[in-house]
């Protein structure tokens, strides 16, 4: 079973700020997106990572993985999907149609060896694929808004809600026709997962751990530099 990896990393972090987007921002003395890339270097079988940067990226070439043999950079979109699809025509020639792809957030730095080898072993043998989640623990509401405020319409069943993680994993042709379809019909595509829905697949939920945050504002760093050097000593 060939498994490669997609790492789309062409954003610019505007919800976080500041002049370095934040996939290069400094974790630990590396970079956030050179600490997601190791997460799947780790795991045995990953044939390849292909990084999607923007393409006025002039962080990339500056960091020492981009001469990794094992990692190879295309030029992604404006949007996420757009990256993905880059980078899937990137391994098209090589890949066969029943490979497996694992496409991981380049922010999301803190995601754990097992959870990885977890979901690879839940969805190696499934028709669909799946990706990591977690269950929400908060009381959940659903808005109604208004001209002049928002209130509740609703509390929703958290027993039956999941946040979306990465890596999400499914075979390599069947991910590449659902991101093209989204693409040709313009459709609003936030991961994998809901390209692969819109398909009418059902894709698997392999819980994986709440630790594997997303860097998303300032103090997710932080948060992240946390996880990490405790992960750090129980490795030492």
């Amino acid at each position: 079973m060939a498994i490669w990896a997609i790492v789309p990393a062409a954003g610019v972090g505007s919800r976080l700020g500041g002049p370095v987007p934040k996939q290069y921002l400094p974790l630990l003395g590396r970079t956030v997106v050179e600490r997601s890339i190791d997460c799947l270097l780790a795991i045995p079988g990953v044939e390849r990572v292909v990084v999607a940067i923007g393409a006025h990226d002039v962080y990339w070439q500056k960091l020492p993985c981009a001469q990794h043999p094992r990692v190879t950079v295309v030029t992604g979109g404006s949007e996420r999907q757009s990256s993905v699809l880059n980078a899937l025509r990137s391994i098209h020639a090589e890949a066969k149609s029943e490979d497996w792809v694992l496409v991981h957030d380049a922010v999301r730095p803190c995601v754990k060896s097992e959870d990885i080898e977890n979901l690879i072993d839940r969805v190696k043998d499934d028709e669909v694929g799946g990706l990591l989640a977690s269950l929400m623990d908060n009381t959940v509401k659903r808005a109604a808004k208004s001209e002049f405020d928002v209130r509740v319409a609703e509390t929703l069943d958290r027993a039956q809600l999941y946040n979306a993680l990465t890596p999400q994993m499914f075979r390599i042709e069947k991910l590449f026709s659902a991101l093209s379809e989204a693409a040709e019909q313009s459709a609003s595509i936030t991961d994998e997962a809901s390209a692969m829905e819109r398909m009418g697949w059902s894709p698997l939920l392999v819980e994986g751990c709440k630790t594997n945050i997303k860097i998303t504002h300032s103090s997710d760093l932080l948060l992240a530099e946390t996880i990490l050097s405790k992960l750090q000593r129980l490795v030492d």
